[in-house]
């Protein structure tokens, strides 16, 4: 084992967990244990949906790596308690965590200090939803504004739709969205850093089979298309790095995020979605792959962010 590798001390990977996207979270965990263990790191699975959390402290571990998606993992939750426990973990801390994972609250701030985001509407029932059809127009997106990975999100093309769509998002979260739909490129953009001096690697642009870019075609099929370098218009790669940065920062996120955005097709305006802060670690997950392009290899991307673990009690930048 090398020094550095020592000075991690005994690691949890938190995987698994209880959120509709826990079969993601084993995937990635899996890949991050297998990277620590490759560089000499006492690395072990830690499944909290399974595992009292106090067992990390009774168990000597020093740090935690953040490999779990979804609410009780992304969401502020966990980060809250390894506050508690004063153990240092990996990505942003309770607030940051919290207010990303609530995709309303995001797009208020965001809008707050003049950033794209498309118009919106949060809905309480299928009334609501279908008077959001006749503001948005058509097409309209409908999801839950607490979970991710496109679960329970629906395309509305026609009014006699939304009250399927509510009812769908609904089924994953009481808080339901309803959003413009912008037409043209999608492009995500990875961070790494502080919120003070965040570094954007290289954008991805997704090309999925007829513009779906569902669930399915996210984690299990090789149809959809990761272009990296984007080949975006000269100056547009450089531009919405910087807006993802400003996301990042007024955000408060640190060690590492990933936001989603859509250039307007005709009037190549950026729009900022959403932002991830525990993103996936698979083997089609994008951080990896826009990593990769930038020099950063697997394995060195997770010792990096297992690196920057801290709490916000500890965080000095």
């Amino acid at each position: 084992m090398s020094l550095q590798s020592s000075n991690f001390g005994k690691v949890a990977v938190l995987q698994g967990g209880a959120s509709a996207e826990r079969e993601v979270s084993l995937m990635s965990g899996a890949g991050v244990l297998q990277a620590l263990r490759s560089q000499g790191i006492d690395a072990h699975a830690f499944d909290p949906a399974e595992r009292d959390l106090a067992d990390l402290r009774r168990e000597g571990f020093a740090r935690c790596f953040i490999a779990l998606h979804g609410r009780f993992g992304e969401d502020g939750t966990v980060q809250g308690a390894l506050e508690l426990l004063g153990i240092p973990y990996t990505g942003s801390g309770v607030m940051a965590s919290a207010i990303s994972m609530d995709k309303v609250m995001t797009k208020r701030i965001w809008r707050f200090e003049g950033l794209s985001t498309p118009a919106w509407s949060q809905v309480h029932n299928a009334e609501e939803t279908r008077a959001a059809f006749q503001t948005l127009g058509a097409p309209m997106i409908v999801k839950p504004a607490r979970e991710g990975s496109t679960i329970g999100l629906s395309k509305v093309t026609a009014i006699d739709q939304c009250a399927a769509a509510y009812a769908l998002a609904s089924e994953h979260d009481p808080h339901v969205l309803c959003e413009q739909f912008i037409a043209g490129d999608e492009v995500t953009c990875p961070v790494l850093g502080s919120a003070h001096a965040p570094r954007a690697l290289p954008l991805i642009r997704i090309v999925a089979p007829d513009g779906n870019y569902d669930y399915q075609n996210k984690y299990f099929t090789d149809t959809t298309q990761y272009l990296v370098p984007a080949g975006l218009p000269a100056g547009e790669e450089e531009a919405i790095q910087a807006l993802v940065c400003k996301a990042y920062s007024v955000l408060g996120c640190r060690g590492w995020a990933r936001a989603d955005v859509m250039i307007d097709a005709r009037t190549r305006t950026p729009y900022l979605l959403e932002i991830n802060t525990a993103p996936g670690m698979t083997s089609h997950s994008l951080v990896p792959m826009s990593a990769k392009a930038a020099g950063m290899p697997y394995d060195a991307l997770c010792v990096h962010l297992l690196q920057s673990a801290t709490t916000d009690a500890r965080d000095t930048e």
